[in-house]
């Protein structure tokens, strides 16, 4: 492996790193879309994982707290996180927030969406449902948010 290489892809990661957090897998497909070989980008990611550079920990925290601020719910996260390569045990760990909080959160999202309005027709009940469930709220959160009837 060339040193100067290792040099680059190390400033390239900087780079991304400077902006925002990311996960190991997210800079790893970043590194590989501008040309670098995978087998000399896992040094360097490892490297800036030991120096704490790159936290999954710390990056599903944030994510985490991002999404649940824009209105999704713990099902449509965990998803989201998978995809960015992050371990099922720590979205585990993070998602851990009690059951009341997400039944808060999907009534703030309904509420905000539908303007507090409870369905008056089956169809518009599916309707309210489906936006709740493609937010990522659970059956019982959502049944929480409009009632069981």
């Amino acid at each position: 492996m060339d040193q100067n290489n290792l040099d680059a892809i190390r400033r390239a990661a900087m780079n991304m790193l400077t902006r925002r957090d990311y996960s190991q897998h997210e800079i790893s497909q970043k590194l590989k879309a501008k040309g670098y070989a995978g087998h000399e980008i896992k040094p360097v990611i490892a490297s800036l994982a030991q120096e704490g550079l790159i936290n999954e920990s710390r990056f599903t925290e944030n994510f985490i707290y991002w999404r649940r601020g824009r209105g999704y719910g713990p099902v449509r996260i965990s998803m989201e996180l998978q995809t960015r390569g992050i371990a099922a045990e720590i979205i585990t760990e993070f998602l851990q927030i009690t059951e009341s909080f997400w039944d808060e959160a999907a009534r703030k999202v309904w509420q905000k969406h539908f303007r507090g309005r409870a369905p008056a027709d089956y169809h518009e009940r599916m309707k309210q449902m489906r936006f709740l469930q493609y937010r990522g709220f659970t059956r019982e959160q959502i049944e929480s948010v409009l009632g069981n009837e």
